[in-house]
């Protein structure tokens, strides 16, 4: 079976044909960099990370794309709100560039401590403001736009086709869409391109344009940087749900405009993560960011497991008890492979392609889950099969294991065994304790939370209570 993929241009399944053959141009929408990412923003990425995965697997060369959203998003896409880079650099009071390198430098390290491979390139909007300017110049040329009140905006209008991917009709926009966002609008469903002081007076980040200086909208960040790095037509955009109806939807209108071409073949969408009845957001306040899952003793490696077992086109209902159960299979999971390990010993493990028939039935029945529109819980099922089954060889189960560990990213290679009962780390870890408990006394919170957090790196979490403070590995029990 060829790889299929659901594509939301059209909400179908379809095999996937590429541009250019055994070569795939995927873009994926990245982190606007105001806040820490939360859990629910990290299920894009962890998704972004199985199909690049996948591709690769299937024998794909793949580049990827991502930018960093640095300037101009406003907390409501439709262009109104405030300015999320502004308003987070006034609450912490630094500049904008200096919170943007802050949470871009967070948001790496929560993808790094997922195991999500690094995009091909990463791109930041602020690097591109000339590649967006050309762009936009493009789009005018083509008679998209109008000037007014200062800035420059995207007639819908005159592209037949908007709300194609949200397969909505443009009247019905119209007749639906709040009319009070931005009087300057012709209708209200147009977008700016280009914002200049009339929008907000002390924007920070400003530059020259032939519409006066100003900043780019949102949207025309992605259209340009994808166009410079994969082209006018490549093969995948992805991103979360929420994008298709007013971002996705904007893109796709400056960006054909501009070009006169189809420009994305297949739209991916991933379903959201939600608790209780709604999905986790930032606006709402109390997210829960990757450190709250990490500070309460979970390894990332948990999230990512728990998020494999749902399908990405899914809504995946987040709480601590499935966590927990996540966590409960990923260590069993983990247990078996080390027993694998343990009677393989120091034997050769052979190259996937020469395994014997049960080993390679197991690795073809993964594959085509894969292959089923990414169905990482059929996947995860074909790895349980394969370690429970009696009739594989350890070396050849052990094989079989890492190579499917290719695609789902779960450590599985580089698993040892759990060193608790190694006197030496034994006796550091009572004497970092032993430091920070004196730390305590002397009220030197700084250094006692130092240790703690130089603990934690290493896989060591520490529990105080009454008696005193215990501490465990990760994926092990307590240890007094």
């Amino acid at each position: 079976m060829a790889l299929k993929l659901y594509n939301t241009l059209g909400r179908r399944v379809m095999d996937f044909v590429p541009i250019e053959p055994g070569k795939a141009g995927f873009y994926g929408c990245g982190p606007t960099v105001y806040n820490y990412a939360h859990i629910g923003n990290l299920r894009a990425y962890v998704f972004d990370d199985l199909l690049v995965r996948t591709l690769r697997y299937l024998g794909y060369e793949v580049s990827h794309v991502m930018n960093i959203t640095d300037v101009g998003h406003l907390t409501g896409d439709d262009d109104s709100g405030e300015d999320k880079m502004l308003k987070s650099a006034a609450e912490r009071r630094e500049s904008v560039l200096d919170v943007a390198r802050y949470y871009t430098d967070a948001f790496f390290a929560d993808t790094d401590s997922l195991n999500i491979e690094k995009p091909n390139v990463i791109c930041k909007a602020t690097d591109h403001i000339p590649e967006m300017i050309a762009l936009i110049k493009r789009i005018e040329e083509k008679g998209f736009t109008y000037s007014a009140g200062g800035n420059l905006y995207f007639d819908v209008s005159k592209f037949p086709t908007y709300g194609e991917l949200a397969m909505l009709k443009l009247d019905e926009l119209q007749h639906g869409a709040r009319i009070d966002v931005d009087k300057h609008k012709r209708n209200p469903m147009d977008f700016a391109l280009w914002f200049t002081k009339s929008k907000f007076e002390d924007q920070a980040l400003q530059w020259d344009s032939p519409w006066g200086r100003g900043y780019p909208g949102w949207h025309v960040e992605c259209s340009a940087m994808s166009m410079k790095y994969l082209g006018d037509n490549f093969d995948i955009h992805a991103g979360g749900i929420d994008h298709i109806p007013v971002h996705h939807t904007n893109e796709i209108a400056q960006s054909e405009a501009a070009t006169g071409k189809r420009w994305v073949n297949y739209w991916l969408h991933n379903e959201f993560l939600v608790m209780g009845s709604s999905k986790m957001s930032k606006s709402a306040g109390g997210f829960i960011t990757l450190k709250t899952l990490v500070d309460a003793s979970y390894s990332p490696l948990d999230y990512r497991y728990f998020l494999l077992g749902g399908h990405y086109r899914s809504q995946l209902q987040f709480s601590y008890d499935a966590l927990d159960s996540a966590r409960a299979s990923r260590k069993s999971l983990n247990d078996r492979l080390l027993a694998i390990k343990a009677k393989v010993g120091s034997a050769s493990i052979p190259p996937a392609s020469g395994l014997g028939k049960a080993a390679t039935a197991r690795l073809d029945a993964f594959k085509l889950a894969l292959e089923d529109d990414l169905s990482s819980p059929k996947a995860m099922a074909e790895l349980w099969g394969l370690l429970k089954d009696q009739s594989i060889a350890p070396a050849e189960a052990l094989a079989a294991a890492y190579d499917m560990d290719r695609v789902l990213g779960l450590g599985l290679k580089q698993l040892e065994e759990p060193v608790g009962a190694d006197p030496e780390l034994l006796a550091w870890v009572e004497s970092m304790i032993e430091e920070r408990k004196q730390a305590k006394a002397n009220k030197d919170w700084a250094k006692a939370d130092a240790i703690r957090d130089e603990l934690k790196l290493k896989g060591i979490v520490l529990e105080d209570n009454p008696s005193g403070t215990k501490w465990r590995l990760m994926d092990t029990g307590v240890r007094s």
